[in-house]
């Protein structure tokens, strides 16, 4: 998904073209202080089921567990984040990830945690060449224990 041109016309045209198996990268939200400290990572990518907190708009501070995930809009949709109708029903307002914490990890299946021992890995690989800070005490022990 790399984007190879500057001109915002032609970002655009990839970004709205692309297809659904690559539009999960774009849901990539930042972990909590507690989250990251624990799993020694930054960003991991919003699923059904996680519990986030709002951190821009009108529904700043507001944490809800995550109801559904919009890979088509790149939106997501959070319990107790409603907008009433003209017909008086209520509807999930969609909220973009980039404005939300992840605060806790929904089920870590199989698939989930590859994804963080993964990037457990790669941080680790950056810590030796110096391009990153080293974990602290409790994330070495947690590293070890998943790895």
């Amino acid at each position: 998904m790399e984007l190879k041109t500057v001109q915002p016309r032609k970002q655009r045209k990839r970004l709205f073209n692309l297809p659904l198996h690559l539009r999960w990268r774009l849901l990539t939200a930042p972990l909590s202080e507690d989250l990251r400290k624990e799993l020694g990572i930054k960003r991991l990518y919003i699923r059904s089921g996680d519990v986030v907190r709002i951190v821009r708009g009108d529904w700043k501070g507001h944490e809800g567990k995550v109801v559904n995930v919009d890979l088509k809009r790149g939106r997501i949709y959070i319990e107790g984040v409603t907008i009433k109708k003209a017909d008086g029903t209520d509807v999930y307002y969609p909220i973009h990830p980039s404005k939300v914490i992840i605060v806790k990890l929904g089920e870590v299946d199989e698939v989930r945690r590859k994804i963080i021992e993964r990037r457990q890995k790669s941080r680790e690989e950056l810590v030796k060449i110096g391009k990153a800070k080293p974990l602290n005490e409790d994330q070495k022990k947690l590293v070890e224990k998943t790895g």
